[in-house]
């Protein structure tokens, strides 16, 4: 079913997109309808961005180098959240069409995410609040590996438009979903990514994860009195970081 669209804009203003520094000051209308467009323009940044991360993370769920797996989403995921600053600090982009054409059937990240939860086994799961604005909300169980996998997701029906042509369509899907999902998501994952590394690089155990389930709606005290006791080392060694000493 055809995704519903907000109507075009018909103030002057919104004709007019916000070009990022380094981007050269440029007709933004240009860039993004033009049949061959500059490798510096917006549009092909964030494009190269988007699958770059697409084929990295992918790439990282084979399981074919386990031990650098961690610090390696680290890095993808931040620079993908780079993008999605970029988008999200640009003016609204407003889509050629009333209403979204249709792409068929949507990407399957089944495999992909069940690669990743086998890999990242058991430090999949985390804690996260998802709005930072709402007051006294409980913290929910997540997993790195469905957050990387919605993202892609999200990520590669943009890109089905951006690769048929519609650059305006993929920019604003892109834009949309980042707000309203992937942004989030993605930033979700980055602090579990970071934490983890953190935690073995400052020698800092980590506590027992089990009883973070995703299944089931944890308060706050309940999460922490589930916590156990594994050490850093037990993960270190597949994480291709160093032993706690």
């Amino acid at each position: 079913m055809s995704k519903k669209q907000p109507e075009k804009s018909t103030k002057p203003e919104q004709e007019a997109a916000l070009v990022p520094e380094p981007i050269a000051a440029a007709d933004p209308t240009v860039l993004l309808h033009a049949d061959v467009q500059d490798p510096d323009s917006f549009a092909v940044q964030i494009s190269d961005q988007i699958e770059s991360f697409i084929v990295a993370v992918t790439e990282v769920a084979k399981g074919d180098e386990p031990d650098s797996a961690i610090p390696f989403l680290l890095l993808e995921v931040s620079q993908l959240c780079l993008a999605g600053g970029r988008l999200g600090a640009h003016e609204d982009i407003v889509p050629e069409e009333r209403y979204e054409p249709d792409l068929g059937p949507e990407r399957d990240v089944d495999d992909l995410r069940e690669r990743l939860a086998a890999m990242l086994e058991p430090i999949d799961v985390y804690s996260e609040v998802f709005d930072p604005y709402e007051p006294r909300k409980a913290p929910v169980a997540c997993r790195i590996s469905d957050d990387l996998a919605d993202v892609i997701a999200d990520l590669s029906h943009g890109l089905a438009h951006y690769r048929a042509g519609r650059t305006v369509e993929a920019l604003w899907w892109w834009q949309f979903s980042y707000f309203s999902n992937w942004g989030s998501t993605a930033s979700g994952a980055l602090r579990a990514l970071q934490s983890l590394v953190a935690h073995i690089r400052l020698n800092q155990p980590l506590e027992d994860l089990n009883g973070l389930d995703t299944d089931e709606d944890l308060a706050e005290d309940a999460l922490a009195e589930a916590a156990g006791k594994v050490m850093a080392e037990e993960i270190a060694g597949p994480l291709g970081l160093r032993s706690v000493q």
